[in-house]
């Protein structure tokens, strides 16, 4: 069996080939650069809505990595709550969400804070606030005691991926690797999040949730890359599109004698199609941004406010009567008032079926 990379000595003194990174690291700088630019160009609330969807995204797509399907509105609402924002339509959300939520903001909007034993260990405490991953009682709030193992397949015929450091060297692992993340300045911060990422996930020092906040690890290091809480993209969103790779990957650089280049790689072009993933999204958000700014003095009730912003955030399905009603909580009558009324303001436009099926649609809008 080939040696593990922390089974070398000095294992994390991490070298890579510049040479082999340098290009995809330019284009992510620059792609950082360009999408900061066009956000500034958004102005405040549409800003604040770029945000409240970069991290929802990153939440609920951190979770469903690792197989857990978290409630996007719930989610959503916790953040929106979290950061003053006005959304309409606010849900309760359960202590679970509350938890995962409050663990990714910390990372991201108090980014500029030393990360220290302490703030990880209530990171995991917020992550299982009941003591149990699933049916299975875990260790919360402490690192591990136990040997870790990576295993997958059926009871019996399991395969090991990974066996993780010895739970004896735990502490004296996480402790270097504090260090290095609070007190090294030499490295850009992106280079920096890539290695601290791979670092973090060699140790697993925790029972569960080590990939959770191996991504929280990350965020933190790329909101301190831009000098800012604001998240426009969603990167664990994009490991969740490149998951058997990003499996590939880390199973295959485990193994290395010290070179992470192809993890560093990877983990760039990763990032690189989070940001150009963003750019779509950027454009819906300006679309809607436009369409506010042109109607600010169009009189619009609070139920079609509601509706028209569902639209723009990209409605699932066909949009009829019966729908509406029931979203707005209002009679059949009410709602088809409300509808047409938007139609002949040229807001929305009936699509071609007719009577009780009749559906609308978004019309055309003339932006400029």
């Amino acid at each position: 069996m080939a040696k593990y990379i922390y089974q070398h000595k000095n294992w994390s003194a991490f070298t890579w080939q510049d040479k082999v990174i340098n290009s995809v690291f330019g284009e992510v700088r620059l792609m950082q650069g360009k999408i900061i630019g066009q956000m500034n160009a958004l102005g405040f609330s549409a800003k604040k809505e770029a945000t409240l969807t970069a991290l929802t995204l990153d939440v609920v797509k951190s979770s469903e990595i690792e197989g857990e399907m978290l409630n996007y509105n719930q989610v959503r609402s916790s953040i929106a709550r979290r950061l003053g924002i006005n959304t309409a339509g606010l849900v309760p959300s359960s202590r679970h969400i509350e938890g995962v939520v409050e663990m990714m903001l910390d990372a991201t909007q108090n980014f500029s804070l030393p990360l220290t034993e302490k703030r990880l260990l209530g990171w995991h405490a917020a992550l299982f606030p009941t003591g149990y991953s699933g049916p299975y009682e875990i260790e919360v709030g402490q690192y591990r005691t136990g040997e870790m193992q990576v295993v997958s397949g059926a009871m019996g015929k399991e395969k090991v991926h990974y066996t993780a450091v010895n739970p004896k060297l735990v502490k004296k692992e996480m402790d270097k690797f504090l260090d290095w993340f609070n007190n090294d300045s030499t490295l850009d911060p992106v280079l920096k999040a890539a290695i601290a990422h791979f670092w973090f996930i060699i140790i697993h020092p925790f029972d569960d949730g080590n990939g959770r906040i191996g991504r929280a690890i990350t965020d933190m290091l790329l909101a301190r890359a831009e000098g800012s809480g604001e998240r426009f993209y969603s990167m664990s969103s994009q490991i969740l599109a490149e998951r058997k790779r990003y499996y590939e990957i880390l199973q295959k650089v485990q193994h290395s004698s010290g070179d992470i280049t192809e993890w560093i790689d990877w983990f760039l072009h990763c990032l690189n199609n989070a940001m150009l993933s963003t750019e779509n999204t950027t454009q819906k958000i300006l679309r809607k941004a436009e369409f506010w700014k042109l109607h600010e003095h169009t009189p619009i009730n609070e139920r079609q406010r509601l509706m028209l912003n569902k639209l723009f955030d990209g409605f699932e399905g066909k949009l009829q009567t019966s729908k509406w009603a029931k979203i707005t909580k209002t009679s059949a009558d009410t709602a088809l008032r409300d509808i047409k009324d938007l139609v002949g303001k040229g807001i929305l436009q009936q699509m071609d079926e007719v009577g009780r099926n009749a559906n609308y649609e978004l019309a055309d809008l003339k932006l400029k």
